[in-house]
């Protein structure tokens, strides 16, 4: 009696394909390709006492509280960008179009950019001279870091600003 017990060609390789499946789809084996749990250290968080009174804005963001004691904030860096307007409609916003990406109420000397931290103080000088402006929403991530947007009241004042190339001026924080 001479038993042919050879295994089919497509299962010689059968452990090899669930093997990289596993890996490209994601299953686990249990004790094989489990990783390893990380546990997060909770630090506490010092800061400075000269920072004044901060808001916080969603729990997760401090924004400083102007002191008009202090002097006016001096420029420290200036930036070539291209300038927008948007305005409070759902197509150049989100489904809230009166909240910035800081959780605040939209209002005049708001302004959007994904470079700078929320807070951060501007001034367009060739547009505006020496108004202050507060980075306090975001932009589509396509638009780049070089782009500010300024928000206004209604759409036709947005559409009517255009675009312009300028250059801004970062204030101190």
């Amino acid at each position: 009696m001479d038993t042919n017990l050879k295994c089919p060609k497509w299962g010689r390789n059968l452990s090899l394909i669930i093997v990289i499946s596993g890996i490209l789809f994601g299953f686990s084996f249990p004790g094989i390709l489990n990783a390893p749990q990380a546990e997060a250290d909770f630090v506490q968080i010092s800061l400075p006492e000269d920072l004044g009174e901060l808001a916080i804005i969603e729990g997760n963001s401090l924004l400083p509280i102007v002191d008009p004691s202090n002097p006016e904030p001096q420029p420290v860096r200036r930036i070539r960008v291209v300038i927008t307007g948007y305005s409070s409609t759902e197509d150049q916003t989100d489904s809230d179009p009166f909240i910035t990406a800081a959780g605040t109420q939209v209002r005049e000397g708001i302004i959007a950019n994904n470079l700078f931290p929320f807070g951060t103080k501007i001034k367009l000088p060739e547009l505006y001279g020496e108004k202050i402006f507060v980075v306090e929403d975001r932009m589509n991530w396509k638009k780049g870091y070089y782009h500010v947007d300024i928000w206004f009241p209604s759409y036709w004042e947005a559409k009517e600003f255009g675009a312009k190339r300028t250059y801004i001026e970062v204030l101190e924080s």
